[in-house]
């Protein structure tokens, strides 16, 4: 079928006015020969967006390679198909939550619908949520499923398809063979090309509140606020997402005192209108944040990305700014604050993390797992206490929430603050007194975004077909490739070299955007030295990829 033949068979079933227009203004073109439209619909029909354990993720638009009405709506019947399945003769039940960015409420209606159509009980959240609402609510209501309409913290222009599974599963994201099976199932109903005839109805329920005050209540419980917490004065950023309405109710319900807002990030906004790229880890994302902790002075701040499951800390630098921790910084004070509570369990996260939360789980006698990159891996390591991976995830409630909450994350954070300041400590003087305890750990990263990615295969198949003998200067120890690991252990497409001073990078193509990934690890007998060690690492890595 060509492009031009695929575009019409999709404007036939498109129910969106927008994306059928945008569409058929491309095919008019393409008609008439335009070679920029025969090309635009080469990029848009040419491939399809593939459904995996990360769900549905792309930009927003009309064809088979972008997030619309039609996909979604293809994936909802068939992941309805799926669950009916997997639970023959039941009536299987499926919570959807939906976030800020463009179309969510509308993907989240049109999945509700297809998905009563189909015969499940299906259960919308009564209206824009944080992601981390729905994973709870996936187990608190017993449901079969959840699916979350939302792209994180990607582009403006993204929206995205996230999926769990109730039941033995726990709320947690899907993993193999799950996403075969399911993508099976929606791939049998786009090849029918026929949208109009998937049955819809709207016979589907609204939750009611008592879903959000029962997240809030067991989020609570994570850190009461202690004595310290009185006279607390931070700053807070919802990065235009959906996470402030939530946590405002948790610290007053908590006893925290409320922050100072960045008013101009603060209410939800799907076209991010401040920040380029609405990631916390993005440079000039925090910029406003800064401006308001400074104007208020504030004694540290805290940022959600859009959807409100990561976590970002900030507190005052030395030359009178502010410094963003590293996802392993805080996934190491959050991990320390977990273990010296636990009685007994494990301590996991992904094998791109620090190295240190193994330091930590071997100190206080707990176990320890790593697993590869998201919290579908995670949130399955046996007798989870806490997790953590270095993209500002972290899971510090396993017992009810199986994803990554960047909200009881906020609240862990508050609680180990308030408890510092007690003691009369910051929290840079927490974060000394985790090196004096457990070493110096130090990690960096090297990205190299592509606008092709055959180009990262060639780069991985390189590496592999000649290995490095050593990385910015240090002797190469072994090599651990995880595409032969064995059996019980993480496999993927990821190398992981050991240098002969202890240090560690991993290299691995990301999950969810078009780029390679390299994570430096060392630890050093001081801070200046652990930096050193990290900065001639970091060179070498970079020396490495390009070279590849």
């Amino acid at each position: 079928m060509s492009v031009l033949d695929a575009a019409r068979s999709w404007l036939a079933q498109d129910p969106d006015e927008v994306t059928r227009a945008e569409l058929a203004a491309i095919v008019e073109r393409g008609d008439a020969g335009d070679a920029g439209a025969l090309a635009d619909l080469e990029d848009r029909f040419g491939s399809r967006l593939a459904f995996g354990t990360a769900g549905l993720r792309g930009a927003l638009g009309a064809g088979s390679n972008r997030m619309n009405r039609v996909l979604v709506g293809q994936a909802a019947a068939g992941f309805a198909a799926y669950l009916r399945e997997r639970e023959p003769g039941a009536t299987p039940t499926v919570v959807i939550g939906y976030d800020g960015r463009r179309n969510s409420d509308v993907f989240a209606r049109d999945s509700a619908e297809i998905f009563a159509g189909a015969g499940l009980r299906a259960i919308l959240l009564p209206r824009l949520l944080p992601t981390p609402v729905l994973a709870f609510a996936v187990r608190h209501l017993g449901a079969s499923a959840g699916v979350m309409v939302t792209a994180s913290h990607n582009p403006p222009d993204d929206n995205g398809y996230k999926v769990y599974l109730g039941g033995a599963d726990e709320g947690a994201q899907i993993v193999s063979p799950a996403d075969a099976e399911i993508a099976a199932h929606i791939d049998a109903v786009a090849a029918r090309a026929d949208l109009a005839a998937v049955p819809r109805s709207d016979a589907y329920e609204i939750a009611d509140e008592s879903v959000v005050e029962a997240y809030v209540a067991a989020t609570v419980l994570v850190a009461p606020a202690p004595a310290g917490a009185a006279g607390m004065r931070w700053a807070y950023t919802a990065m235009h997402g959906v996470g402030h309405e939530t946590l405002q109710r948790i610290l007053e319900t908590a006893g925290y005192p409320l922050p100072t807002v960045v008013a101009a990030q603060i209410e939800p906004d799907g076209a991010f209108p401040t920040v380029a790229f609405p990631n916390p880890e993005e440079p000039g994302a925090m910029d406003l944040a800064y401006e308001t902790a400074s104007a208020s002075g504030a004694e540290f701040i805290l940022a959600n990305d859009p959807d409100a499951d990561r976590l970002a800390v900030a507190i005052p630098d030395a030359a009178g700014g502010w410094r963003r921790l590293t996802g392993n910084e805080v996934g190491l004070l959050l991990g320390w604050r977990a273990a010296r509570t636990a009685h007994g369990g494990t301590l996991a996260c992904s094998l791109v993390s620090s190295p240190g939360l193994q330091a930590v789980a071997e100190h206080y006698g707990l176990g320890f797992s790593a697993t590869l990159t998201g919290f579908k891996w995670i949130s399955r390591a046996p007798e989870l206490v806490y997790g953590f991976e270095e993209a500002l995830g972290y899971l510090v409630n396993p017992g009810t929430v199986r994803d990554k909450d960047g909200i009881s994350a906020a609240v862990a954070m508050l609680g180990l603050i308030a408890e510092a300041r007690e003691a009369g400590e910051t929290l840079a003087d927490v974060l000394a007194r985790f090196a004096d305890t457990f070493g110096h750990f130090a990690s960096g990263q090297v990205s190299v975004r592509v606008d092709d990615l055959a180009v990262i295969g060639r780069i991985m198949a390189g590496l592999r077909a000649a290995p490095p003998a050593s990385i910015g200067g240090v002797a190469v120890d072994r090599i651990d490739d995880l595409l032969a690991a064995a059996p019980g252990e993480p496999s993927g497409d990821v190398l992981r070299v050991w240098l002969v001073d202890g240090s560690r990078v991993i290299v691995r193509p990301s999950g969810t955007e078009p780029k390679l990934k390299a994570y430096l690890d060392v630890r050093g007998d001081s801070a200046a030295d652990a930096a050193a060690r990290l900065a001639a690492l970091e060179a070498g890595a970079r020396e490495l990829v390009a070279s590849a």
